[in-house]
């Protein structure tokens, strides 16, 4: 019986022998930076080296790309668990170190580099399961279909991974075999005996392999045999005569069939037909769509026809193949028609060279004042006479022959802008037709509204006796139109009588503070004038009053007057208490 210790490394040694070497192809030695070389895919549990410890170092460790794979025993046997796998990692770069047997590091760590080196383990793959090609019929040999593109894992530019191509089998073999031929090396599909016909067979099916040195991969390829353009669309008739249509003729009608036929490939690039109109309508009022089925082209009115602009229009056609023309094949004569276009005349209203017309004048401008002008044209040439409809202010007139409009009333701002009216052009003559269009006057404001209050204020009191001085808040407005830095009024006494009594604060420019002086009040009533001055230009002010009974109860009623001194007694009807 062999001794356990014995057994132990002839293990070691059985080992050893189905390992690689390191780089100095020996199987153990000292600590130090040292680079492996280990075949992809090869049984796990293999030792690579044994690393020998001086003391104090009792045991090692191994850290960095170790993917649960390398291992290392306390010995310094350093293994690896499981297969490798070039195309997951090709180099595994670990750190192994030398420890006491209290767990410092002693020696190291010193860098331990895996090379994997490749085997051919991949096959090579197509990046399609099947490709789809086309050629023209009478293509030359050696006209190109297409490349096919295959890959390999495995390590480039190795024999594991250099690839080779070849055709395995044509479907149909009509009117020969080996029809076709690709390149060994990139892959690329060629036309190779001889041109083809579609009418022999519009497709044909390759098996293409593309092989490394140990495995094969097969693919299909579909090569369609597509029509060439080798004939011109041709007019049934190259004169369709004269077409006589009123200007007023809607819009999106068809006024006219055309055809022409074509000898390629029913529905395809080769037989389709366009027309195109190619003289005659430089304003593109025609135009020609195509039934996909017959090649019927039915001229369509795209825009108004015009009697006054063209009476009379020489049209012609072509038809052309959205496919180009084969080499050395061209249009002629048999691809081209013509008619004439005659347009009668139809009396139609005035026409407005716009929608709406604008104008902007100052809200103050004097009466008589031209503000705006307005056109319009009659397509017969007859004479306009021109009026308003909606004025219902009565600001405006206009001239009922050169569309001149004036204003004959003061305008005001405030009441309407802009201020929109309606222009009535109407032809002289003829069938009296009119047409009609906006005019929109913008006035720019003046500051002509004094200040007033806000709103009215109401009930308001305070108790009698005052134990305190008291005061109330009001807010002023006008009905100009607010600067960018919005309303600025003062505020003051609008008699010095009240200047004992009574005190006027701005808070800000709305608003202000009525306060009184003292507490020594009268049960009477108290009339309290408030100039208010808007600071605008010119410069407007209003006075307000404030009149009020002193009793057990005060109430104080501010209201706008319109500059004037006279005050209007009040009855409450709401009650606010002031500050005491």
């Amino acid at each position: 019986m062999i001794p356990q210790v014995h057994l132990h490394s002839l293990c070691l040694l059985i080992l050893y022998l189905t390992t690689g070497y390191s780089q100095e192809g020996k199987f153990s030695g000292p600590l130090k930076p040292m680079t492996f070389s280990i075949f992809e895919g090869q049984e796990p549990s293999q030792i690579i080296f044994q690393f020998k410890a001086n003391p104090p170092a009792v045991t090692f460790e191994l850290t960095g790309e170790t993917d649960n794979i390398f291992m290392i025993e306390r010995d310094g046997l350093l293994y690896y668990t499981r297969a490798l796998d070039r195309e997951v990692r090709s180099t595994h770069n670990l750190q192994v170190a030398a420890l006491d047997a209290s767990g410092a590091i002693v020696e190291g760590p010193v860098p331990i580099t895996i090379e994997v080196k490749d085997i051919n383990d991949n096959r090579p793959m197509f990046l399609q399961s099947k490709y789809e090609g086309s050629v023209r019929q009478n293509s030359r040999p050696g006209s190109s279909i297409g490349t096919l593109t295959a890959h390999d894992r495995d390590e480039e530019n190795t024999a594991n991974s250099f690839l080779t191509y070849s055709i395995v089998d044509q479907t149909p073999k009509i009117p020969m075999d080996g029809l076709f031929l690709i390149e060994n090396f990139s892959g690329m599909l060629q036309l190779a005996k001889q041109s083809l016909k579609k009418q022999d067979t519009p497709q044909y099916n390759l098996t293409v392999a593309v092989s490394d040195k140990d495995f094969k991969t097969l693919c299909s390829v579909q090569i369609n045999v597509i029509d060439i353009n080798d004939q011109i669309p041709i007019f049934e008739k190259s004169d369709y005569g004269n077409l006589t249509l009123a200007e007023d003729t809607k819009v999106g009608s068809t006024v006219l069939a055309i055809q022409a036929t074509d000898a390629d490939e029913p529905f395809t690039g080769s037989s389709k037909i366009l027309y195109h109109i190619i003289e005659g309508d430089s304003e593109g009022r025609l135009g020609v769509d195509t039934d996909p089925h017959t090649n019927t082209g039915h001229v369509i009115i795209k825009k108004p026809l015009d009697f006054e602009t063209a009476a009379v229009s020489n049209i012609v056609f072509k038809a052309e193949n959205p496919e180009p023309l084969v080499f050395g094949v061209m249009y002629n004569e048999s691809s081209f028609a013509k008619f004439t276009l005659i347009v009668t005349d139809v009396n139609e209203a005035p026409q407005f060279p716009q929608h709406v017309f604008q104008a902007k004048v100052s809200e103050d401008v004097a009466i008589g004042t031209k503000v705006g002008n307005v056109t319009a044209k009659d397509p017969e040439g007859l004479d306009i006479r021109y009026s308003l409809r909606g004025d219902t202010r009565g600001w405006l007139k206009i001239d009922h022959v050169t569309g001149e409009i004036f204003s004959v009333a003061p305008l005001d701002r405030e009441a309407g802008s802009p201020y929109r009216v309606q222009v009535v052009a109407t032809e002289v003559g003829g069938s009296s037709l009119s047409s009609v269009s906006e005019f929109h006057l913008t006035l720019s404001d003046v500051n002509d509204n004094p200040p007033r209050l806000a709103k009215e204020y109401t009930g308001l009191f305070f108790c009698h006796p005052l134990s305190a001085p008291g005061s109330l808040i009001f807010e002023a407005t006008d009905d100009d139109q607010p600067s960018l830095r919005g309303p600025h009024f003062t505020f003051s006494l609008a008699s010095g009588n009240l200047e004992n009594d009574w005190e006027v604060s701005k808070i800000n420019g709305t608003h202000a503070r009525l306060s009184t002086r003292h507490t020594s009040f009268e049960e009477r009533e108290y009339i309290v004038l408030i100039r208010i001055n808007d600071g605008g230009r010119p410069p407007l002010e209003g006075i307000v009053s404030l009149p009020g009974i002193i009793l057990a109860v005060v109430f104080i009623r501010m209201k706008k007057d319109k500059g004037k001194d006279n005050v209007e007694s009040a009855q409450a009807s709401e009650v606010r208490p002031l500050r005491s």
